[in-house]
């Protein structure tokens, strides 16, 4: 009995890593086989995302009404959301492409900033700080790079959503033939108990 519940539990894991494993990798050489068809494929995710968050956000926010004074600050961000949501599929695929690349480009500003104000901390404490300095520069080259060539800037980020799609996959096949040995070595314990 024990036996049985513990293979059908491995079975179960086994079969989902593989499943997601596949998918993963299948992700991954389709973004890279189909460049152009991923981009607009990532806008209507960008689009879908937003009107769907925005929606669960009003719902959390009507929710909220009766336990929370300023319920309104979150049912404004869901509006907001939708409207981002209609908006982006109204002006598709234009619209979603662009908030992904400002979205890149705020965000290595942001990071080469901070990192640029952790290296000048840094100096003052006489930490070592070069590094973290190049880092700060460099992600703010970056910035100014992804603003000024949106192409290169999704061609990136499809790249790094392939990439990690690809590693996952093969991560996710690793983990199940690694489990399929476990369990051989499950069945071996369980099937010869060794005798004290």
């Amino acid at each position: 009995m024990i036996t049985d519940t513990v293979r059908h539990a491995f079975r179960q894991i086994w079969w989902s890593l593989v499943i997601r494993g596949i998918l993963a990798l299948a992700l991954g050489v389709l973004i890279l086989a189909r460049p152009f068809d991923s981009i607009a494929a990532f806008a209507l995710v960008i689009a879908m995302w937003a009107l769907v968050s925005g929606i669960t956000e009003v719902v959390h926010a009507i929710e909220l009404k009766p336990f929370f004074s300023r319920w309104w600050i979150v049912l404004f961000a869901g509006l907001v959301s939708i409207a981002f949501g209609v908006a982006a599929f109204y002006y598709y695929p234009g619209l979603s492409l662009a908030f992904a690349i400002t979205w890149v480009s705020l965000w290595l500003a942001f990071s080469g900033i901070l990192g640029i104000a952790v290296a000048i901390e840094q100096k003052r404490s006489e930490l070592p700080w070069g590094w973290t300095l190049a880092w700060g520069i460099l992600s703010v080259g970056a910035s100014m790079i992804a603003w000024l060539s949106p192409p290169t800037t999704l061609a990136a980020i499809m790249g790094l959503i392939s990439g990690f799609a690809l590693v996952s996959g093969i991560a996710l096949l690793v983990g199940a033939m690694r489990l399929r040995s476990l369990e051989r070595t499950v069945k071996q314990v369980v099937g010869h108990p060794s005798t004290a």
